[in-house]
């Protein structure tokens, strides 16, 4: 990706940067925010300690998409919950209008085919001016190295059209996307994309549990999420929402 394939993708009204490889390009970003005066995406071609949820490493190689987004946002911290739900819904629905159909796992997982194809971490930091930068950092498998699957050593889907497509239009996509996503989220919230986020739901109906570490907190029947991005889990005990935090979702045996 060069100046010319960069200069593309300036109509969405954020500055793009491209670098050939860094540690994380949420932690650059995040280091960054108090000196940002505007929206920053920053793709790396190569991360080399890229990071997920609750202090998981991402791992990526070649033929990999990893980048972050500093976008400003006038709320409160509070109003965030449900925003890693509202980025994955305009993730889903950028691939599909690329003919890649995939589902979404309660927080912040793309599903194809069962396995994990992207992942969403979002971090804050914020502004001088009481406002706060989310930093929205996205990877996503575009193709799967046998080394790179096994270093995962779980189920990981990759999207071999994806990977063959032109990276500077499949990038210009997905930042067209999330850019109006966040600005819809911004007037109205997770209730705006929930009930789309609910058909994409990959575990609807599904027996689940929620752990933190190795201890399970609850078990019962996924039953979508409400608008504030909670997950609502229906359990012996009647139906109780599960916010995010550092919990995880896992099937049942």
């Amino acid at each position: 990706m060069n100046s010319a394939d960069i200069a593309r993708l300036s109509h969405a009204g954020v500055a793009i940067e491209v670098v050939a490889e860094t540690g994380s390009t949420n932690a650059d970003l995040l280091a960054r925010a108090p000196g940002l005066q505007h929206n920053v995406l920053l793709l790396a071609l190569a991360q080399t300690a890229g990071r997920g949820r609750a202090g998981r490493s991402w791992l990526s190689a070649e033929g990999s998409l990893t980048f972050s987004l500093a976008w400003r946002l006038r709320l409160p911290l509070h109003a965030l919950a449900g925003l890693p739900l509202a980025v994955g819904v305009a993730l889903a629905d950028t691939l599909a209008a690329l003919d890649v159909r995939v589902q979404l796992k309660w927080p912040n997982d793309l599903l194809k085919d069962g396995a994990k194809l992207a992942g969403v971490l979002i971090e804050t930091q914020a502004a001088p001016d009481g406002s706060l930068w989310a930093v929205i950092g996205v990877g996503m498998n575009l193709a799967l190295p046998d080394a790179l699957e096994q270093a995962i050593g779980r189920p990981a889907a990759s999207a071999p059209w994806l990977a063959s497509m032109d990276r500077a239009a499949l990038v210009a996509a997905l930042l067209d996307r999330l850019a109006a996503a966040l600005r819809q989220f911004e007037q109205h919230g997770f209730a705006a994309f929930s009930g789309r986020w609910n058909t994409l739901h990959a575990w609807q109906g599904q027996s689940v549990c929620i752990v933190d570490g190795d201890k399970v907190l609850h078990e019962g029947t996924a039953a979508g999420v409400d608008d504030s991005g909670a997950l609502l889990l229906d359990t012996a005990q009647g139906r109780v929402a599960i916010v995010a935090g550092d919990v995880s979702l896992r099937m049942r045996a």
